[in-house]
């Protein structure tokens, strides 16, 4: 079994850039970052600063043909997913791992159509809010990629170990789950909960937390979640909207979500990714899901067309 020795990120926002610093000072990898003609050249005449330290990274472009990746890591936006779907092609071997840092319960099984099911496992990422100016990037370092596979395969295996050796080589932290779709759909429930909510309100997790009736309207939307879960049939939902606020008491009190730091900047958001596949999968199985049609409906009215970044 190979080791991963040549990586891509596509996507260099908040979450891309904690990952792209962490490859690029581990040195043990030779790693690209994907993007087009006007972001390449923004990119070079005003370099990434995270944390304060400034970073260049090694460029790739869609078209070219002569790096293939063992490692891609997807940390766009949903507003950029269907556009680096198209664009990392030329960099996929037949076992290059995928992995998807989008928000939301649906990027893998859209990748899957396209580049197969055993080299993309199921993933997100759990971090503390990175705060994103510009180019430049904040973070205390609290950040955790959580992934796993219901895949039986022995290649949808070998690349769980692949991922591991090479994330603790990397220093990068990691959690794998006995249940990796329960999982990511616990950290759908909170995401789905909060980020429109707090977009909504401008409230950062502290004041969602003491203002009682917002923390009762979010339990409502968490309860929707529960109800598509079940229909989707994710192990053991019973208990999975204590486990959500616990989740939520869990955030730093002065961090923002990535929505309403969207919101601020004038971003388009990923309402559709939360609010709206819940609305979807509601109208899949019969369920009313009232809350997430009124969040939909609400981001939708104060978000703005997304901006280059």
């Amino acid at each position: 079994m190979d080791g991963i020795k040549n990586v891509l990120i596509c996507g260099l926002g908040a979450v891309g850039s904690i990952y792209a610093v962490k490859i690029k000072n581990y040195q043990g990898a030779s790693l690209k970052i994907l993007v087009d003609n006007g972001r390449l050249a923004r990119y070079k005449n005003s370099p990434l600063i995270f944390n304060g330290t400034e970073y260049n990274f090694d460029y790739i472009l869609p078209s070219e043909t002569d790096f293939k990746a063992d490692l891609i890591i997807l940390s766009t936006k949903a507003a950029g997913f269907f556009e680096a779907l198209d664009n990392i092609k030329n960099f996929v071997k037949d076992d290059t791992i995928i992995v998807s840092l989008l928000n939301g319960v649906t990027s893998e099984e859209i990748l899957a159509e396209k580049y197969g099911t055993d080299n993309i496992p199921l993933s997100y990422c759990i971090c503390h809010s990175a705060v994103r100016k510009g180019r430049s990037v904040t973070h205390d370092g609290v950040s955790t990629i959580v992934f796993g596979t219901d895949r039986s395969s022995k290649q949808a295996k070998d690349n769980i170990l692949k991922l591991q050796t090479f994330f603790n080589k990397a220093k990068i932290d990691y959690k794998i789950p006995d249940d990796i779709k329960r999982s990511m759909w616990l950290k759908f429930m909170l995401n789905v909960s909060a980020n429109p909510l707090s977009a909504i309100f401008r409230m950062t997790f502290g004041e969602m937390l003491s203002n009682k009736k917002f923390m009762d309207f979010a339990y409502n939307v968490i309860l929707e979640v529960q109800k598509i879960a079940e229909a989707e049939n994710i192990n053991n939902t019973r208990t999975m909207p204590e486990e959500a606020l616990n989740l939520f008491h869990s955030m730093v009190p002065e961090g923002k979500t990535s929505m309403l730091q969207d919101i601020e900047a004038g971003r388009k958001t990923e309402i559709d990714l939360f609010s709206g596949t819940v609305v979807k999968l509601g109208e899949k199985h019969g369920i009313q899901t009232p809350c997430n049609k009124i969040l939909k409906e609400m981001v939708e009215i104060i978000q703005k067309d997304d901006k280059a970044v």
